[in-house]
């Protein structure tokens, strides 16, 4: 059976609806394929579940610190990891609900449940019916990485896509990769009581690049839980679970939770079909300024380009790729100030330009250490570095690395001002309110400041008649 439409979409993620959102404004032509569960990754395995597990965590740990500030009891708390769960869940159906109801309603008839399999540049087949089509958006998302040689004890790994459907955990747990993933639900099972142990291969953790940093945020969570950083590990059955073998050393644990990365959803898609070369990582070369696969009316969006895999970065790859799919001639687009966030704690955050991107650029570094932080001492969060980067003849703000408090707040800040091209003096001509944690960002910008000899202070740096004469930076 053989169908025609302008547009067929394959993927019903973030990215496929935001594409899905665009392509409804030039044609009701369409198809929205999608095989598996709806919901996107994020509402269903990703974002949302893996935050309200770490807040119950969180809680949870913080309970055991209010005896130094005379309330006590809290040490009698304990956790049902049953009911952790389950509370998760809960929370995790009613986003995940309320997106697969976005997805029927966006969709309506237009919707096809099953496998979608590229037969060429302006064909799509799903079972027996062919979609023969102007234009294919790809947005088939990704699946958690794991290792064919760790197969053979499949029922003994946890995975983001799995964990949250456990009625119970076990009581030992090792963490192989430390990153986002690994990081986040790393501490989060360590401080609901489950003996956590983390590998990596790398000597960096949640994507930090700068030593100073990277430095900090390995010592103050590898307080909480062993971080074994630069480790080629082995795993085998043993009589009492897995055998983790790394160096002259080894432990058991009862499962495994794999966060060593993520693989695209190519296997049988097709991509062959297209014509054109495919990279070693199986994927088509595409432009991502304008989501276009080499010269052909096919886009690509979301996590299956293995580029930027994350939400925000899905959403705009997924509103391009929709809005290219309605011209003749495809835009570019220019891309947001990169901006990553690991919900740890200390938070992560990895903002603009990395310290490793910079390298054979001129720029400066300001760096302030939290452990003085007036308002995070008040709180008790006094710890990690702060670094910002600075063009060292304009004095333009370039990037930012941090372990620290409020990160999220910090680099969200940071994003805004980078993507403004604000310079430093106008950064430190801004308010900043006490007492704030945000105070720590002006000390680092004060830090970076002092470096800038050839950056001079404009005098329109006065907000109005009644400022004084010369900025308060």
């Amino acid at each position: 059976m053989k169908k025609t439409v302008d547009v067929v979409i394959i993927g019903a993620g973030s990215a496929g609806l935001a594409a899905l959102r665009q392509v409804k404004k030039t044609t009701d032509r369409f198809v929205l394929i999608n095989c598996g569960s709806l919901g996107t990754t994020c509402a269903r395995v990703g974002c949302m579940p893996s935050k309200a597990f770490i807040h119950v965590a969180n809680e949870f740990h913080q309970s055991r610190s209010l005896a130094a500030m005379g309330i006590t009891g809290g040490e009698r708390l304990a956790c049902a990891i049953p009911e952790v769960m389950a509370h998760v869940r809960r929370l995790r159906d009613y986003f995940a609900g309320g997106m697969m109801e976005a997805t029927r309603r966006l969709a309506g008839d237009n919707l096809v449940e099953g496998r979608a399999v590229i037969l060429g540049v302006d064909r799509v087949g799903v079972g027996p019916v062919e979609y023969r089509t102007s234009k294919i958006i790809i947005a088939a998302g990704s699946r958690p990485l794991i290792p064919h040689a760790w197969r053979e004890f499949s029922d003994a790994i946890l995975t983001s896509e799995n964990i949250f459907e456990q009625k119970d955990l076990p009581q030992r747990i090792a963490v192989i990769g430390l990153g986002t993933i690994g990081l986040e639900l790393g501490q989060a099972l360590n401080r609901l009581g489950i003996e956590v142990q983390g590998f990596t291969r790398s000597e960096r953790i949640g994507g930090l690049t700068a030593p100073a940093v990277n430095q900090a945020a390995i010592q103050l969570i590898g307080a909480e839980f062993p971080l074994h950083t630069q480790e080629e590990i082995e795993i085998e059955k043993c009589r009492q679970g897995l055998r983790v073998r790394y160096g002259n050393e080894s432990l058991v644990v009862d499962k495994i939770l794999a966060a060593v990365g993520a693989e695209p959803n190519l296997a049988q898609l097709g991509l062959e079909n297209l014509g054109v070369s495919l990279g070693e990582n199986g994927l088509p070369p595409f432009d991502p300024n304008s989501m276009q696969v080499a010269d052909l009316p096919v886009f690509i969006a979301g996590d299956v380009s293995g580029d930027l895999p994350l939400l925000h970065e899905a959403l705009d790859e997924g509103f391009i790729a929709g809005v290219n799919s309605g011209l003749d001639v495809p835009q570019g687009f220019c891309r947001r100030t990169p901006l990553k966030i690991v919900f740890s704690d200390p938070q992560i955050a990895i903002v603009g330009k990395s310290y490793e991107r910079l390298q054979g650029e001129d720029f400066h570094v300001g760096e302030e250490n939290f452990q003085g932080q007036s308002r995070a001492r008040i709180e008790g969060v006094n710890r990690g570095v702060l670094q910002v980067f600075a063009a060292a003849e304009s004095g333009r703000l370039l990037g930012a690395e941090m372990a620290v408090p409020n990160g999220e707040h910090l680099a969200h800040i940071l994003a805004l001002a980078i993507q403004q091209r604000l310079t430093v003096p106008e950064m430190l001509a801004m308010p900043f309110y006490h007492p704030a944690v945000e105070e720590g960002l002006r000390s680092a910008l004060r830090a970076v400041m002092e470096k800038l000899s050839r950056v001079k202070i404009s005098a329109e740096l006065s907000l109005c008649g009644s400022c004084p004469e010369k900025p308060l930076a």
